[in-house]
């Protein structure tokens, strides 16, 4: 196993674990934060902006660098990069997101956990993104960078 496996399953053993600990596995929380008219959770808002924080800083130093602290190259989204599929991918996320109370990080951690909830998600998700692939090979306005 290299290094940089390593340091990812470690990364992302600290964020499932930060997940569970902020309450963010549980969809309720997820539910309750979107009930604004019913009894609003504003955890959900911590945990982002919390995010958003670490984020704003990570990103500064990013930029100042030319290799990742593990020697890989750096892939920083550029301007203007934002288009109608990201626009459109981002509001069916939100949607998805708000039907299930899960997004795909909580989700797995849920899934990990033994919810059967978050196996239906996971799976739609799954299936979503296969469908995605599918019918990027046949239209070309919805191919991407990275497909194949």
């Amino acid at each position: 196993m290299t290094l940089n496996r390593i340091a990812e399953f470690v990364v992302g053993l600290i964020f499932g674990i930060g997940l569970i600990l902020a309450g963010m596995t549980d969809p309720g929380k997820v539910i309750g934060f979107l009930d604004l008219s019913g009894s609003w959770d504003p955890s959900l808002a911590l945990v982002m902006g919390g995010a958003i924080c670490v984020g704003f800083f990570a990103f500064a130093v990013a930029r100042t660098r030319t290799t990742a602290f593990l020697g890989g190259a750096m892939h920083l989204p550029k301007p203007g990069q934002v288009d109608r599929k990201l626009v459109a991918g981002s509001l069916m996320f939100g949607v998805g997101w708000a039907l299930a109370g899960f997004c795909p990080g909580p989700a797995l951690v849920s899934l990990g956990a033994g919810h059967w909830q978050a196996a239906v998600f996971v799976l739609a998700m799954v299936v979503g993104m296969l469908a995605l692939d599918w019918l990027s090979k046949g239209l070309p306005q919805l191919r991407t960078e990275g497909a194949r």
